[in-house]
């Protein structure tokens, strides 16, 4: 038995994350996306960036 592959099911989990979250993967996929032309994309340092400027906007907002 083969279970039918439903892109709806693997979306939702990116769906129904908090906005944080979806900002996080939206913006570690722009990052991917433009080294993919580099020999050797190091997209390591940008994810913790972008990773660390959403939880602190998320920080400032929450504290207000």
């Amino acid at each position: 038995m083969t279970k039918e592959f439903n892109v709806n099911d693997l979306m939702e989990p990116i769906q129904s994350a908090p906005h944080q979250v979806k900002k996080i993967i939206e913006l570690v996929l722009q990052a991917e996306k433009d080294k993919l032309s580099q020999e050797k994309p190091q997209v390591k340092s940008d994810i913790i960036k972008i990773i660390k400027e959403v939880v602190n906007e998320a920080t400032i907002d929450s504290a207000m």
